[in-house]
């Protein structure tokens, strides 16, 4: 996503709207600015720490308590916790030491504290003599892009800066896997379970789907009449001399909210469901669980199915979280019952050019979803499996329904695009260019594939798909 500064003055009705901006601005670059100076005075609090106890007795208790000397200063004359400062001091001595290009943006105002946090959340995994180089590579990736969208670009830069693969490190992970409780205020427990991210993604979603469908039965329910023999007061039905009718009572609306009723939901299915029961298969018959079907869009390079050695460089992505390890992609991979889509991508610059069943209309949403993988409204993530297909130019002004005038917008923003005076047109590429109000042009591009996803046409227009082309096995 880029950024260009508006082309003419906007109107009187958006100057005001632009001024607010322009002040926001730049006390964004102000508050940025102090952050990063706060950091590095902390950082260099944490090292004074650190030599003074090197002269003293090299151990890592004596370190441990300088720091806490250290803190416990700062602290009390700042009326803060100890314990809190202490941790302050910690992550800003790994971003001054670790990150200082990170350090060095944030405090140019380039980057805002949500941009550092992903940075350094995403480096940290790497060894250390690997995050100077990832420093560099993140603040270069930074520019333009919202903090929800740099997440999973760096997710494969750190990737690719791993010097073992992610099959090695994920079966080391799976060790971890487990469930426990937290314990809250007012009676209530967090139940955390630490999962493969496949699963844990599965099963959300899962969730999404099911509350979806009960919220949109109580919406139903609601639009329709009371029951027979009931009145909307819930009082009996009868003539107003007292005729002996039975009462019957309205039952109280459900007024659950979306996160209450996925609470609910998955209290029911552990507390109720077998451990044997397996309702996600596909031959477990009719039946509401049954039914249901998580949606999770994985992006496999063929390249690196066969050749499993490349995926440190390439690796498959559950999109919008990250990469997986191969293996779990083979899984799914195998295990679909959908069609294979060959995504024909350009050779030098990776955007998505066509998909071979581009000419059925299933097949465009398909094409679609694998150019764009999220929300295409400037800074938005959510993934294109829970998006709408929107006419860029609108259907019933004449827009057509094509690949070059559609694109997929999450409900909050495609109610966006309909009812406020933001502006888009697509150019082409599926680039997309916003304009806001007060006259300011917000670019979007489709995120390009990696290189092992790249499939090259053998000509440039490819015949219709066949019967057999849609039922193909899995091409490793």
């Amino acid at each position: 996503m880029s950024f260009d500064r508006p082309p003419t003055p906007p109107d009187d009705g958006a100057s005001a709207l632009s001024s607010v901006l322009v002040e926001v601005r730049g006390m964004d670059a102000e508050l940025a600015s102090a952050e990063a100076r706060r950091v590095r005075a902390l950082a260099r609090a944490g090292h004074l720490a650190l030599d003074a106890s090197a002269g003293v007795r090299a151990s890592a208790r004596a370190a441990e308590l300088a720091l806490r000397e250290v803190a416990s200063e700062i602290a009390a004359a700042s009326s803060l916790s100890d314990r809190s400062v202490q941790a302050q001091v910690g992550r800003a001595m790994t971003l001054a030491d670790d990150f200082p290009v990170t350090l060095d943006a944030w405090e140019a105002g380039a980057l805002t504290r949500a941009h550092v946090r992903v940075i350094v959340d995403a480096g940290l995994p790497l060894p250390s003599e690997r995050r100077h180089e990832f420093d560099v590579l993140a603040v270069a990736t930074a520019d333009g892009l919202s903090p929800g969208r740099l997440k999973t670009r760096l997710a494969a830069l750190a990737e690719s800066l791993q010097p073992t693969t992610l099959t090695e490190r994920h079966h080391r992970g799976r060790d971890t896997r487990c469930v426990r409780v937290v314990a809250g205020e007012d009676g209530m427990s967090d139940l955390i379970a630490t999962l493969p991210t496949v699963l844990a993604v599965g099963i959300y979603d899962r969730l999404v789907q099911q509350s979806a469908a009960i919220v949109d039965m109580r919406r139903d329910a609601a639009r329709g009449d009371a029951p027979a023999g009931a009145r909307a007061d819930g009082r009996a039905c009868g003539d107003e001399r007292g005729d002996r009718a039975e009462t019957v009572t309205t039952p109280a609306p459900d007024t659950r909210t979306a996160d209450q009723v996925r609470a609910d939901i998955l209290a029911d299915l552990l507390l109720t469901a077998a451990p044997d029961a397996d309702p996600t298969r596909g031959d477990d018959g009719p039946g509401a669980l049954g039914a249901i079907r998580a949606r999770v869009q994985v992006v496999v390079p063929a390249l690196t199915m066969l050749r499993p050695g490349a995926e440190k460089s390439d690796p498959a992505d559950l999109v919008g979280h990250g990469p997986i390890d191969v293996g779990t992609a083979r899984a799914l991979a195998e295990a679909t019952t959908l069609p294979w889509d060959r995504v024909i991508t350009h050779p030098v610059t990776g955007a998505v050019l066509r998909t071979d069943t581009y000419q059925r209309t299933t097949a465009i949403d398909r094409h679609l979803r694998a150019r764009d993988r999220h929300c295409r409204w400037p800074g938005c993530v959510a993934p294109a499996v829970r998006c709408e297909v929107d006419h860029t130019h609108d259907w019933a002004l004449g827009g057509p329904t094509d690949v070059r005038n559609l694109a997929p917008l999450c409900q909050r923003h495609h109610t966006q695009k309909q009812f406020t005076r933001r502006t888009v047109r697509q150019l082409p590429g599926g680039v997309l260019e916003w304009t806001s109000p007060t006259g300011r042009v917000y670019t979007d591009e489709p995120l390009p594939y990696t290189p092992a996803v790249r499939f090259l046409p053998d000509d440039p227009a490819p015949p219709p798909p066949t019967a057999a082309d849609e039922h193909e096995q899995t091409p490793f």
